[in-house]
């Protein structure tokens, strides 16, 4: 009986390891409004009235991701006042996402490195409170003022 317990036992923490596994990856097959979450973003979580949206062709020299891996992209970019931004890029592929994370990623050292000298507060805010998430095909940068209140939208629209 003991045995019996004891293989009972052993299986269910191996299926429960097993799934613990795969929680990790964003599901592959969310779909994103781009337009809607961008506009959530910009009405909930930034106070920078200033920010205005980026024409698409100036997105590639801004961020510097491979435009053949895109398929759409759009962002909202401060005129300068504040860090403030956000940029939302639906790669062809799930797989081209690591590759417009870390374009994000530089885009924000980047930035924060200019920030620097004439405005610390915000080069700080770039390093500490920007967001870069992907899921499925899309990948999303979010400098703002309410970075937890722009988690959790970012959450419900699947990252």
């Amino acid at each position: 009986m003991k045995k019996k317990l004891m293989c009972l036992a052993c299986a269910g923490a191996a299926a429960l390891l097993l799934t613990a596994c795969g929680g990790g990856k964003k599901e592959e097959s969310v779909n994103v409004d781009m337009e809607a979450l961008a506009k959530e973003l910009l009405t909930t979580v930034t106070s920078d009235s200033s920010l205005t949206e980026t024409a698409e062709t100036q997105l590639t020299s801004m961020y510097f991701y491979d435009a053949d891996t895109v398929e759409e992209a759009l962002a909202y970019a401060s005129a300068g006042t504040t860090a403030c931004e956000i940029a939302i890029v639906k790669s062809k592929e799930a797989s081209n996402t690591s590759a417009v994370e870390e374009a994000f990623q530089k885009r924000v050292d980047d930035q924060a490195v200019r920030c620097d000298s004439y405005n610390p507060p915000e080069a700080e805010r770039l390093r500490e409170d920007s967001i870069i998430e992907s899921a499925g095909v899309y990948t999303v940068l979010c400098v703002c003022d309410d970075p937890d209140a722009a988690q959790g939208i970012l959450e419900e629209y699947g990252f």
